[in-house]
């Protein structure tokens, strides 16, 4: 039976915490500044929700996913545009070599079976200079607890060693900062620890809400794409790849072919 990643993707009408809303919006708003006149492949895509934000600026503009719910939904929103939205499996990417400048892969190395086999593959995809870009958790944030359906999360020295044995750079970034002297956020911080400590956080991104709603206020609806000026973006910090770090919540990974 085929994995049901539908249910832990954000889509249009999700309802979000304020930050989850900045954290989609960043890892796009970031991208947009490695692809203008650029032909991109976003694997993994989801629902899309960040395609239309991309071919702003990127020449031509590829989406693929594994889920059939979510090809299904990307295909209804971008059906009047140029966007091409697929079915892809990461580990067996259907397109010919050097087809693309830019391969995204947001959010999403953690469900890969074998993430070895889609480096390579991205690698394969990539022209001359290409670049590679991943976003992911880090799994050494104090607060991190793990999604459904996952294989296996990447420190930043893991993350650096699996993209160097392919690429010829390898920069990584850290963004959302982990510390915080807030009241309410150290509580929300030792509840949420506790919480996955004893296996209490729901599955699905919709059961989830329920939780941010009480921890974080009223939630916002995901809009169908994501918007220009919807968030505020600070710059990632340049990480050492040499030591795992707890001090971003979110890490970026930009490999040069």
């Amino acid at each position: 039976m085929a994995t049901d990643y539908s249910s832990i993707t954000e889509v249009p009408g999700l309802r979000a915490s304020k930050e989850q809303i900045a954290r989609l919006y960043h890892r796009y708003f970031f991208a947009q500044g490695y692809i203008e006149s650029k032909d991109v492949l976003e694997v993994a895509c989801g629902s899309g929700i960040g395609l239309g934000f991309l071919a702003q600026k990127a020449r031509s503009v590829v989406g693929g996913d594994i889920d059939k719910k979510n090809v299904a939904i990307a295909h209804a929103l971008y059906k009047d545009t140029p966007i091409i939205i697929e079915e892809i499996d990461a580990h067996n990417i259907h397109h010919d070599d050097h087809s693309f400048d830019v391969v995204l892969l947001f959010e999403a190395i953690y469900y890969l079976e074998n993430p070895v086999k889609f480096i390579q593959e991205a690698k394969r995809l990539l022209r001359e200079n290409g670049l590679l870009l991943i976003c992911t958790v880090n799994k050494d944030w104090e607060d991190f607890h793990p999604s459904p359906f996952t294989h296996r999360y990447f420190s930043v020295p893991e993350l650096f060693e699996l993209l160097k044995k392919q690429f010829h750079s390898v920069d990584l970034y850290g963004a959302f900062p982990t510390k915080s002297n807030g009241f309410v956020e150290l509580c929300v911080s030792l509840i949420k620890r506790m919480a996955t400590r004893f296996h209490l956080i729901p599955g699905s991104l919709a059961a989830r809400a329920y939780l941010k709603r009480i921890f974080f206020g009223p939630l916002q609806p995901l809009p169908a794409q994501i918007e220009t000026d919807m968030s505020d973006y600070v710059p990632p910090i340049p990480l050492s790849p040499e030591k795992p770090t707890g001090d971003f919540k979110i890490i970026y990974a930009v490999a040069k072919k």
